[in-house]
């Protein structure tokens, strides 16, 4: 009977990970009631936690033998990073039927995305393959938040996205140094909001720079041969 009870199987990781899922869902409302800029400031503090949990449990050395964790953290990406982007990019765009298929590719790549994640992910590779999916919230809230938001580049720049993390692009991984920055980075654009943009331009660039680069090292690594 012990296996059945859920304390046997959670740990602090995954008070994070709830806590990841709990503001993707505060985001869902903001977004229902219009509460645009509310919501893109929670996306990213979901990421932030999204990246806190992953941070502890390498602390820890967590084992999950049974995979509660992974479970856990996949399901909770899935709110923050493929339902509320994708309710997110239908809300703010007036193109009926092609905002609501680019909503519908948003959540669909996400969740192709975390399923072969959840199956590859005993290969313990130094890379990501695919765009991982917290990028999505990264890219619709600084988008917004930058001032230069237009309807137009949100359906292009999400469609993009979705692909790019469904594809077999080989994405690096952010040691604790960098990632310390880019928290803080996102601390700052999530607490200025639209009243000091630069940190949410700086934000979008530097995402917009992880997403094209390693395509264009694999386009020039074809070329070459």
């Amino acid at each position: 009977m012990r296996e059945y009870k859920i304390q046997y199987y959670i740990e602090v990781p995954d008070l994070f990970s709830i806590m990841n899922a709990s503001f993707g869902f505060l985001s869902i409302i903001m977004i229902l009631e219009g509460g645009m800029e509310a919501a893109c400031q929670l996306m990213l503090l979901a990421v932030i936690f999204d990246s806190i949990d992953g941070w502890i449990a390498r602390k820890i050395k967590r084992r999950d033998d049974k995979g509660f964790g992974m479970n856990v953290d996949s399901l909770s990406d899935i709110t923050s990073f493929g339902l509320a982007p994708a309710l997110f990019v239908y809300s703010t765009t007036s193109f009926r039927y092609i905002n609501i298929l680019v909503g519908l590719l948003i959540m669909t790549c996400g969740i192709l995305r975390l399923s072969r994640f959840n199956v590859i992910a005993s290969a313990k590779k130094s890379t990501f393959i695919g765009l991982p999916i917290p990028a999505m919230a990264v890219v619709v809230s600084s988008l917004y938040l930058s001032g230069i938001f237009n309807e137009h580049i949100i359906l292009i720049i999400a469609t993009i996205v979705s692909l790019m993390m469904i594809s077999s692009i080989e994405y690096p991984k952010i040691n604790t140094k960098n990632g310390a920055i880019v928290v803080i980075l996102l601390i700052l654009t999530i607490f200025t909001g639209l009243k000091l943009k630069i940190f949410a331009m700086v934000l979008f660039i530097l995402i917009i720079a992880y997403i094209l680069t390693p395509i264009i090292l694999k386009i020039k690594n074809r070329d070459k041969k």
